[in-house]
This record gives structure tokens, sequence and C-alpha cells, in this order.
């Protein structure tokens, strides 16, 4: 394991005073356990998976989900998750994989980051639809469950970006900009050594934790069910994208009228989550009493005395 690294070895060499939030030291990006070498990265989207599955277990059995049917659930949500998030970004990002110069294999290399999250979405939901089918539990109400755990994995994910130096915005002055340092391939080349950029690691870190509050107090303020209360996470989450995007340095491919790809797919995770809301109020206005799929909810264990 590698050795512990004083404060300074984290702050930019040659800077005389703190100016802005310090990139980690790139020696902190992985450690060696063993035979093994861990990516930071990886263990903040494990331990985001690992808080996730936490709380939506801790929902959705308090809502009378059968014992361990978020953990039948998650193991078809996180592969599918995972692989969608891949295919989105290397999409969007077609020309860092492919071209004069790239390693092909390169789309394969997961732990050296560019993951999405908007493919995570679309991937994860089909995923969770398969093991929710298996698992007997309604899908609309496993992603209420499941929305501001959401949230909360995403938040811890974002810090594998800080450690990644990736996941910053346009040049700033305000006092918490982000220090990058200036051999990072995605640095602008003309700017000076020393620029400060918008952390939107951080941006998105404090939107989503906030988004965690706010889902659960309108949840329960508006008893938002069968699907609600997903679909507010997506409005949530959606609109923070849009203006996130737009102060990126590193844009995804353009799409329509000028605008990154990015930006189209957070526009329709909006569309979608007051589309789920609209729909979903007006089908389902009676209260949700059940969140397994009718015909397949657990046998309550019997017991019998022994006889005298």
């Amino acid at each position: 394991m590698t050795d512990h690294l004083p404060l300074a070895a984290l702050l930019p060499q040659g800077r005389g005073a703190l100016l802005g939030i310090p990139s980690p030291d790139p020696a902190l990006a992985s450690f060696s356990l063993g035979p093994l070498t861990l990516r930071t990265y990886a263990l903040c989207l494990l331990v985001g998976i690992v808080a996730a599955v936490w709380l939506t277990s801790r929902r959705l059995t308090a809502r009378g989900g059968h014992e361990g049917a978020v953990l039948d659930i998650v193991m078809w949500a996180v592969p599918f998750g995972i692989v969608g998030a891949r295919i989105y970004h290397v999409l969007t990002h077609i020309g860092d994989y492919v071209g004069a110069g790239k390693d092909p294999l390169s789309v394969l290399y997961v732990w050296e980051g560019g993951i999405a999250i908007l493919g995570s979405l679309l991937g994860g939901a089909v995923g969770a639809y398969i093991g929710c089918r298996r698992a007997g539990i309604r899908f609309w109400s496993f992603a209420d469950a499941l929305a501001p755990a959401m949230l909360l994995a995403q938040a811890i994910g974002r810090l594998g970006n800080w450690f990644n130096h990736e996941l910053f915005g346009s040049p700033t002055t305000l006092p918490w900009g982000l220090e990058i340092p200036a051999s990072n391939p995605a640095f602008p080349a003309d700017l000076p050594v020393g620029t400060l950029f918008h952390p939107l690691f951080l941006y998105e870190m404090l939107w989503n934790l906030l988004g965690v509050a706010v889902v659960l107090v309108l949840e329960r303020r508006f008893r938002l069910r069968w699907g609600r209360a997903f679909g507010l996470y997506l409005v949530w989450y959606g609109a923070a994208r849009v203006w996130l995007e737009m102060l990126r340095i590193d844009p995804t491919s353009v799409a329509p009228l000028g605008l990154p790809a990015n930006v189209w797919g957070a526009l329709a995770a909006v569309a979608l989550g007051v589309a789920i809301i609209v729909v979903r109020g007006r089908q389902h206005p009676e209260p949700e009493t059940s969140v397994h799929v009718p015909g397949r909810e657990p046998v309550p264990a019997t017991t019998s005395a022994e006889p005298t």
C-alpha cells in the first residue's frame, strides 16, 4: 500500500499560496493492496452503490417489500447500468477512442474514468425491470424507493472525478476554483499555468445531496408514489446537468442546434420526469397499498406449537 502523503503533496508544485481547491496528487488515483492495484475512482463508485443499496433496501422494506428483494434487483441493475454508462460515454466522446493513435481497447478501461450517468440510467432501468420481474416487485415501486438513493450514490461517486482530475468546467476567478495541473491532457493550451476552473464535480455533489432532502420532503408532503418520486429525481438531476454541461470545457459531441449531446440528454430526462409525474399521477390517484406484483406477495411464515 502506498505511503501516507503529507498535505503539501496534495498541492500543485510551485504555488506559494492556496488560492483554490487543490487537486489530489496523481499518486492518490490508485493504490496497491498486495498484488492488486485498486483505483480510487472505482472505490468511490463502489461505496456509492453500497450506500444506494442500503438506503433503497430500508425504504422498500419499510413499504412492505420482502427481505433481499433489493439485492436481487441490484444484481441485474448494476451490470446493465455500468455497460449503459460506458456505451453512452463512448458514443458521446467517440473522438477519444477512435482515430489515429487511439487504442480501441481503451473503450473497455472503465476504471480509468469515463462513464455517463445518463447512460447508466438507461442501462440500469433495463436491468432493474428484469430484476423486478424476477423478484415480484412493482418496477415503479422500486424506482420510488431508489430515487433519493440514486442522488446519494451519484454524490459519492463524484469524488472519483476529483481524484481523476476530471469533470471541471470553464476558467473562474472564484475562490473555490479548482486547481488543475497544466500537464493534464484536458488543460486548455491557451490558458496560463495556475488557472482555476469551475469544480463541476463539487457542484453536482452538493446539488445531489440537496436533492436527497428535496425528494424525501416532497415525497412525504405530496405522497409521491407509483413512480412519481422517481420522476421528481429525473427532473431534479436533469435540470442540474443542463447548466453543468454548459460549463464544461470538454463537451460531448455536438447535437442539433449546436448544443452538446449531454444537454439534450439532460433535457430529455427532465421531460421524461415531468411526464412520469403527470401520467402516473392521473393513472393512479389512489394510495399505493403494495409494492409487490399482484399474486407475488410473500407468504407470511406460520409457526405451529409442538404437541404436548
